[in-house]
């Protein structure tokens, strides 16, 4: 597997500028016309750049696993997944700017819909308004708790992050998030026998939320997942000789980013045209860019496909805006599949295409999962992609004599 440790040598110092195009969720499944998502969307611009490009599939964590987006984003980036599993706990608290310190732990809250039995009914409290979870976020905020302090705050729609702080925590903790409807919250276990003081403040810090959310008519619930303390991975800077830069609406991949040492540019942007706009206007400051499009991953879990095949194809009408600025690689891909018909992240490998100068073309003429699954490129492990972006960008030195 070639990752940042292989790189890490390698990699020059150039002026050239490399950008990774990152629809979240981007793979999928045909549905009854026998096209996937990706397929049945109308992609002129996208399809033009596999024609001019190489092209595959690439698997985020390995063949028949389904990945998270933390791990998933950081295969993408080069970094081993396995190794770099951060939960999402401190990847939400990192994306919002909260200054997590060394003994905290952090999670990340989904507010839920709970049934008259304790049952979820709805994992993502009908995708409520970033204002009402920053309302009920304050409910539960600065709970002491058994020597601890709970911080809760709001991350975006039903989203939120709490971090304990206290002496003696671990966050060896098993999610309480069932991952379906129709089954009650898992209660919180040690994984390791270190956590059971934390457990014993998770479970009181669950219990006084639902007392405090008990009057709500949706979000009357809290589901954690992802308990992680603060991450230490090296940085772009350190792995690849590259000033990098994250462009995002959701906190969480603002925290990934900052995670792998990427600067955040936070312009308040909220439409997927204001993300190309950020890119413009600050093109000459950094030679890495990730840009990232969440929304096709949304419609994916809402079993959405009309919307999500019309996300593709609004992202897709605005590549001509990224060409202009001349990279020297566009990478196009997904951190992970989303199939419409799953309404969840899946298993399956996920389309890439790569554009550039130096990029030996294929023999495909599209965009799509079946196209590229006879593209040069093959089918891959994702952890593979930077080294494909910074050789294809002429930034990486010969391995050896």
């Amino acid at each position: 597997m070639i990752s940042t440790d292989m790189c890490r040598p390698l990699a020059v110092e150039t002026p050239d500028k490399i950008l990774f195009l990152v629809m979240d969720g981007l793979g999928g499944l045909p549905g009854d016309e026998g096209k996937t998502e990706l397929e049945a969307a109308r992609t002129p611009n996208l399809d033009a750049l596999a024609r001019a490009g190489i092209t595959g599939l690439h698997d985020p964590i390995g063949r028949g696993i389904t990945p998270g987006s933390g791990p998933a984003h950081f295969s993408l980036f080069g970094y081993d997944p396995v190794k770099t599993d951060i939960g999402r706990g401190a990847l939400a608290a990192m994306g919002i700017g909260f200054d997590l310190q060394e003994g905290d732990i952090a999670a990340r809250i989904n507010f839920c819909t709970l049934d008259a039995n304790g049952i979820v009914s709805d994992r993502r409290a009908g995708r409520i308004a970033t204002e009402e979870c920053a309302r009920l976020a304050a409910k539960l905020d600065g709970m002491r708790i058994a020597g601890a302090e709970a911080f809760v705050r709001p991350v975006k729609e039903h989203r939120a992050v709490v971090v304990l702080r206290g002496d003696g925590l671990s966050a060896e903790i098993n999610d309480t998030d069932p991952q379906k409807t129709g089954l009650a919250p898992i209660p919180p276990r040690a994984v390791v026998p270190a956590s059971q003081r934390a457990v014993g403040v998770v479970k009181t810090f669950l219990e006084r939320a639902h007392e405090a959310l008990a009057g709500e008519r949706k979000a009357n619930g809290i589901l954690l997942r992802g308990f992680a303390a603060r991450p230490a991975i090296p940085s772009f800077r350190e792995c690849y000789a590259l000033r990098a830069a994250a462009i995002a609406v959701y906190p969480d991949y603002k925290g990934i980013a900052r995670a792998c040492g990427m600067a955040v540019i936070d312009e308040g942007q909220s439409a997927l045209a204001d993300e190309f706009t950020i890119l413009e206007n600050h093109w000459g400051e950094y030679e890495f860019f990730y840009l990232h499009c969440k929304k096709t991953d949304t419609y994916g879990e809402d079993g959405n496909r009309d919307a999500k095949i019309h996300e593709i194809e609004a992202f897709d009408a605005l590549v001509p805006r990224a060409l202009a600025l001349k990279p020297k690689v566009i990478v196009v891909t997904g951190d992970h599949s989303t199939p419409c018909r799953h309404k969840a992240h899946s298993y399956h490998p996920v389309p890439i295409l790569i554009w550039g100068a130096e990029v030996r073309p294929d023999e495909v003429q599209s965009f799509g999962e079946r196209a590229c699954a006879h593209g040069g490129l093959g089918r891959f492990p994702g952890s593979e992609i930077m080294a494909l972006a910074m050789g294809n960008a002429l930034k990486l030195k010969k391995f050896g004599a």
